[in-house]
């Protein structure tokens, strides 16, 4: 498989709910970063620490948090996505949307790095009570 089609295949198990799926590219130094100002803000490595710091929490705070692949771009040893996420807060009741970009970084074949790019305000407005 390509690069492209390795990470095409990770937004295709997104989109049917497929964690294992979507973490199946990492190896266990893959190293994956959620911006800074991010409610999940860091930079964890290997699949369980993914799970654990952001797919775990996401999938405890938010309804219908979704993922919206725009356009998915093959840069060689790069891969970026750019899309929307969406959701609505379970302690707030509100709602979100927010542009984001993902960059998959490969070395030799495999998965290196993932890095997200995203406006967090409207993400940590629907957190907050107001």
């Amino acid at each position: 498989m390509s690069n492209l089609d390795v990470i095409a295949a990770h937004y295709t198990a997104s989109d049917r709910g497929d964690l294992a799926g979507m973490l199946a590219p990492l190896a266990p130094e893959t190293t994956w970063t959620e911006a800074a100002g991010f409610p999940y803000a860091g930079t964890y490595t290997g699949p369980e620490e993914v799970a654990d710091n952001v797919f775990g929490p996401i999938a405890k705070d938010w309804d219908d948090y979704t993922f919206t692949l725009g356009d998915l771009f093959d840069a060689g040893d790069a891969v970026i996505g750019l899309g929307t996420y969406h959701g609505k807060h379970r302690g707030t009741g509100r709602s979100f949307t927010a542009r984001v970009a993902h960059v998959w970084r490969f070395n030799g074949g495999k998965l290196a790095s993932f890095e997200q790019i995203v406006d967090s305000v409207p993400v940590v407005d629907a957190m907050e009570n107001r």
